[in-house]
This record gives C-alpha cells, structure tokens and sequence, in this order.
C-alpha cells in the first residue's frame, strides 16, 4: 500500500544507495510530482546554513516545483563555492532527468558538515532514484533520508473538501540536534490540494510552527534543517483560501499528522528511551509558558532524571526558575504524568513507589500548572542516554 509522500495522487519517490554512507544504507531520496505543484518552505533559523539548504530555499521561493532530491551522509555544508556549485549539479542532474526547469527541484542535504558531496556517486544516486521512482516509493524514500534515526518516519491522511477527497503524506528525518526554530530534521509534505504557493508560505510556517518547533532533543540545532510542502491541484477542489470552512479542515489536519511526525522525531532522540512531554498551564503569557517548557525540555538534569527513572521533580522547578519567564513559584502545581508531587510550591507527600512505576513507561508527562492566567504551551523531547553520548563521540567514524 502507498505510504507517506506517495499516499497523494500524482507523487512517485525512491530511495537508493549510492556510497555516501560507510554502512551502504540508502542514502539518496527524490520525490517527483506529476505536474508541477505549488510549494513553500520553512528552514533553520542558524546563521551558518547548508549550500543544498539555500538553493532549496532560492527555488521554493520561486512558488512552483517538481522534485525534491535529498542526499544523507554528507550536509554539503561550511564548503564555500564548492558547496554551492554542488548543491546547483545535483539540481540539474535531476531536472534533466524529471524534464523540469532546474529552479523547480529542490535539494537537501543532512549528514557531516564540512565534508564535500562526491558527486560521482550523487550522479549515480539520481540514476537509481530516478529508475526506481515508483508510486509506491515512499517508505523507501523515508529510508534514504535518515541519518542517525532508528525508526522510518511517515504519515498520511485525507479528508473531503467540497466534495472532493484531499491527501496528504508526508516524511520527516530527525534524531539529534533538534531545538525549537528546526533542527538536524528534514520534513517533505506532499497534497494533492488545490492551493496557492502564497497561502502555502503562510500556512507551513504556522504548520512548523505548532508542530516541529515544539521538538527538543538536546538544545542545538543544525545547518540543514528544512520543511517543504507540494500541492499539485490534481484533486481538482476549489481552491482553498485562509477564512474558509474547507481551508480550516485542511489546516487542522496538516497540523494533526506533522503533530504526530514530531512525536516520533522527539521519541526517536539519539540513545532515547522514553518520549518527555511537558505541558506549561496557566501562565499570564504565551511567551512565559514558551520559555519554561523549552527551558525544562533541554535541561541535562531533567533528561538524565527521566533516563534513570527518578522523580527529582525539584530540577523541574529550577529549570522553570531560570527559563526567563515570568511566575510565582509559590503557585505551582507539578504533576508526573498523573500523580501530583508538589502543590502550591511546596513538596506534597506522594506514593514514591508508584512515581517510579509511572516513570518507566515509554512516555512521560511533566505538567505544570502555573495558576497565574490562561496562557499555555508543550515541548517534546526524550531522555539524556549513556547512548547519546556514544552515538554523538563517534558519529564521524
């Protein structure tokens, strides 16, 4: 059955090896629309950006696009020209292939920064991809774009919009360097929907927004990070505009599955164990509510504490105490996923035993309630692992 970015009409993908990886792991994806399709993008907030990033951006801008070509096991990154001259050959080599004009294929890279693309095996990697291009090619797209993830991230959907049914699928990498404004995560996001490359910039910016930048792994983030979205009409709805009943639908269920993307990038953290969750309640700003979840979501102390299932709730506090937002300790309530173990600020007595065996299930909740208005926000992460800390000392040998 089509899964992922191959469940919309109209789109074929693959995923091929070409070297790039030691392991010999596919690590050359490409997805392919039809027709040419409207598109938009989001992408890292860090100064320092991959080459294949910025071509992609230079190209999505632009509105339309065809292909999307993303190689793992190198970022084509911190290279100077030579970056930027690869990045554009890997662009044309596929567009020669798909029939589309160079500025509507857009590229991405994720992988070791500083090393060069070799672009004989980049050409051997759009030969394959291009061959196996397949209808039924988006787990294995999927594949070819992870890096150091242990799980193949995809999801799907479709509702019906004016009578019309409307798809959407979509993949996404992502296990270390993750952080709110994107992170070492590359998302693409296929729809058959009828909608314009301007109402798309707007809305995959709210999408990542309530989305992917709820994600912490380990506070940083990369060079590569990018989301992208194609819509290629073939649905045949009327097109949707923001203020619409049908727009909304559509709106709810992008945010619902690239919800549910997040999820699985947060639980498949480097070395993780268990998915973190924290809920900030009750703040007297959305602002406030942000900068104590993100806080308490890349503290050390409340990863290492999760990792070794101990309920030191007080680190939880202190992160809150040093986010920079604004609050009245002595009116916070803390709960581990049901259980509350503080109240008004203050140590509550609470069943040890029964903290510990909540703590060892595979996802676990921190909810704050601040009791200081209405505002609110979340943050997803995982554990800090002995793992991590090999995968991240080795991970170029």
């Amino acid at each position: 059955m089509s899964s992922g970015v191959t469940f919309v009409p109209g789109f074929r993908a693959s995923g091929v090896s070409c070297g790039l990886k030691k392991n010999g792991n596919p690590d050359f994806a490409l997805v392919v629309s039809d027709v040419p399709a409207a598109c938009a993008g989001v992408y890292t907030r860090n100064v320092v950006k991959g080459h294949s990033l910025q071509l992609c951006a230079k190209h999505s801008a632009l509105g339309t696009a065809q292909a999307v070509a993303i190689n793992s096991g190198c970022a084509n990154a911190c290279l100077g020209q030579r970056g930027a001259d690869d990045a554009l050959k890997m662009a044309q080599m596929v567009a020669q292939k798909v029939g589309c004009p160079v500025s509507q294929v857009l590229t991405g890279s994720t992988g070791v920064i500083g090393e060069p693309l070799d672009m004989d095996k980049i050409a051997d990697g759009v030969q394959k991809a291009y061959a196996a291009l397949s209808t039924q090619g988006g787990e294995a797209a999927a594949h070819a774009i992870m890096t150091t993830d242990t799980l193949c991230k995809q999801v799907s959907a479709q509702c019906t919009l004016g009578g019309k049914t409307v798809h959407m699928g979509a993949m996404a990498k992502g296990s270390g360097m993750i952080h709110p404004n994107m992170a070492t995560m590359i998302s693409v996001i296929t729809t058959d929907a009828n909608i314009s490359a301007e109402t798309l910039k707007v809305l995959i910016k709210d999408v990542a927004d309530s989305s992917y930048n709820h994600i912490c792994v380990d506070g940083d983030t990369s060079v590569c990070d990018t989301v992208v979205i194609l819509a290629n009409a073939l649905a045949d709805n009327e097109e949707l505009l923001p203020g619409q009943e049908d727009y909304q639908a559509f709106v709810q269920m992008l945010k619902e599955q690239c919800l549910k993307l997040a999820r699985m990038l947060a639980g498949d953290g480097e070395g993780a164990t268990k998915l973190m969750e924290i809920h900030v309640n009750g703040a007297a700003s959305k602002q406030d509510a942000k900068l104590i979840a993100q806080a308490i979501s890349k503290s050390p102390l409340v990863k290492t504490d999760l990792f070794g299932e101990d309920a030191n709730w007080g680190r939880i506090l202190t992160a809150a105490g040093y986010s920079g937002g604004c609050f009245d300790p002595e009116k916070v309530d803390l709960y581990i996923n049901s259980i509350q173990v503080c109240g008004q600020g203050c140590a509550l007595a609470y069943d040890e035993a029964a903290v510990k065996q909540t703590l060892k299930k595979n996802a676990v909740t921190y909810r704050l309630e601040l009791n200081q208005g209405t505002a609110s926000d979340f943050m997803l992460g995982c554990d800090l692992t002995l793992d991590y800390v090999k995968i991240n000392s080795d991970y170029r040998t």
